[in-house]
């Protein structure tokens, strides 16, 4: 099974500026556990000097970023606060058959509770349905579903 790490980076920041990523480890940790052998895709990972690439490299890591939101089993999205480049994998990943599961508490915002297939409220609940097996069941009967 193949996961995309979708969350906030910039944000609403107006300068350039990244929000704190360590949900990143605790999410990647979670999801090693909980789905042994699976690939987890990691945007951060090879792009963590991402503000400082010119226009032509950020655009490429950009728009392949939203090719690879396509090309996996499950994006998970971590969305605690407002994030267009988050919406914009959400969406490319619905879209194209991808399961989308946010982590969100933004259970009105319609680009959220829209474009996704489980809605979690925070990292919390994340955990709580990842142990009691509800979410790995879940994720089973979306891909199935799918075809």
């Amino acid at each position: 099974m193949r996961f995309f790490l979708a969350g906030i980076m910039q944000g609403s920041h107006l300068a350039a500026a990244i929000h704190h990523q360590g949900y990143r480890g605790h999410i990647k940790a979670l999801l090693a556990r909980h789905f042994p052998g699976a690939e987890i895709l990691d945007p951060l990972d090879d792009h963590a000097d991402s503000l400082s690439y010119d226009e032509q490299q950020g655009r490429a890591v950009f728009h392949h970023h939203c090719q690879l939101c396509r090309d996996v089993d499950v994006l998970l999205a971590f969305v605690p606060e407002a994030s267009m480049g988050t919406a914009i994998e959400m969406w490319e990943a619905y879209h194209h058959g991808t399961v989308v599961i946010a982590v969100s508490p933004m259970t009105h915002n319609w680009a959220v509770k829209f474009t996704s297939h489980v809605l979690l409220a925070d990292l919390e609940e994340l955990e709580a349905r990842l142990a009691s097996g509800d979410l790995s069941k879940r994720i089973s009967a979306l891909l199935e579903q799918a075809g």
